[in-house]
């Protein structure tokens, strides 16, 4: 990791730890029973406008039951002062179950990344709690955004190939999909970030998916952090050109 992003890392563990509890503890349950864990952060109460809504897929290291470990990375940078008063909005950070996944993928034989025909179970949770805000709430539905990183970064994929007609944009960090359905989400503006020494996720999974959307007529953006590792998402969520993009993007 590179001194100034780890410092980068120091300073935003520490401001995460010290900031309010802006998000609302809450849980999603459906008709059957079943149920997600998720974090809500509400814009303000004026009903006489709509608000853009972004989902945040955390990693696999804040799977859990407590409802607090996901706010550990990236989301709190959408609940600063200065991004709440610039571009209020709804933010959706729901938790995974432990030993579950975003994404229901398999690998090929040659390490390729496999959409499966079903969607994991806490993906098709958060698909019914996103549908229920939007009716419950004052939601631009042309301005529903999702962004994650690592396994977040995948289950983003996950999300847009699934449903390639739902998300206004998307932000994926260290994180591919199927490179087969590239031309489906082609339409969809999409701005990757990686880390070029990254241990965890192989760049060239991200390389991959760049050149397939190119090949398919997109103009993805693609930030790589030369000397970076796995932890490209402290830069990449602390970069106020991503978020000015990000809510920039309308359907």
């Amino acid at each position: 990791m590179a001194v100034g992003l780890f410092t980068l890392f120091l300073t935003t563990s520490k401001n995460a730890l010290s900031q309010p509890p802006l998000f609302s503890s809450q849980t999603y349950k459906n008709s059957s029973g079943d149920s997600l864990l998720y974090r809500f952060l509400f814009p303000d109460n004026d009903t006489t406008r709509k608000y853009p809504l972004v989902i945040f897929l955390h990693g696999s290291g804040e799977r859990g039951n407590d409802n607090n470990a996901q706010l550990k990375w990236g989301v709190m940078n959408f609940a600063t002062d200065e991004n709440m008063k610039l571009h209020p909005a709804f933010v959706i950070a729901p938790q995974c179950p432990l030993n579950m996944t975003w994404s229901n993928t398999t690998r090929g034989k040659n390490g390729e990344i496999i959409l499966q025909s079903t969607a994991s179970r806490p993906m098709q949770l958060l698909m019914e709690l996103i549908h229920d805000v939007i009716k419950k709430f004052h939601v631009d539905a042309n301005r529903i955004y999702i962004t994650g990183l690592s396994m977040g970064g995948y289950g983003t994929f996950d999300a847009l190939e699934r449903y390639p007609h739902f998300f206004a944009a998307a932000v994926p960090v260290c994180g591919s999909g199927d490179v087969s359905k590239a031309t489906s989400i082609a339409h969809i503006p999409i701005w990757m970030f990686g880390g070029a020494d990254d241990p965890t996720v192989n760049p060239n999974l991200l390389y991959d998916m760049v050149n397939a959307l190119v090949k398919a007529g997109a103009h993805p953006g693609f930030t790589e952090y030369p000397g970076v590792g796995h932890f490209s998402w402290i830069a990449a969520y602390n970069d106020p050109m991503m978020i000015e993009w990000l809510f920039s993007q309308h359907k």
